[in-house]
């Protein structure tokens, strides 16, 4: 999975660049939605943020920032995307370089869609 660095203001942010060949069963991102880390993907936190190891493919990538770590992470304890960003005191102005890297994780099966929940599927 190709990585770039997004400028924003001071400070560089992780961005993912999405990879055309993979693909989270071709549904689109979106942040609305509750996500998770694959059950295929394994993480290893270092100083710089963490390796990223996927199973399926074998794969290894990286996450940049201790921060990017974080909103992956807790993307399983969150109702979507942008409550997980939030709550890892992520930036308003940098949030869009983290909804852009989250899309490409996503994009490489790194983070998928949650299944709903029991209380979440009654609610529908």
């Amino acid at each position: 999975m190709p990585e770039a660095v997004v400028q924003t203001g001071a400070e560089a942010v992780p961005a993912v660049e999405p990879d055309r060949g993979a693909s989270s069963a071709g549904q689109a991102f979106d942040p609305a939605r509750g996500y998770r880390c694959s059950p295929s993907v394994a993480l290893r936190p270092e100083p710089f943020g963490a390796l990223v190891y996927h199973f399926g493919t074998r794969k290894l990538s990286f996450l940049k920032t201790p921060e990017l770590v974080e909103v992956v992470t807790g993307l399983e304890r969150h109702p979507d995307v942008h409550a997980a960003i939030e709550a890892a005191g992520v930036a308003t102005a940098q949030r869009p370089a983290y909804l852009r890297a989250l899309a490409g994780l996503a994009q490489a099966g790194t983070i998928e869609p949650r299944p709903p929940r029991n209380s979440e599927a009654e609610a529908q």
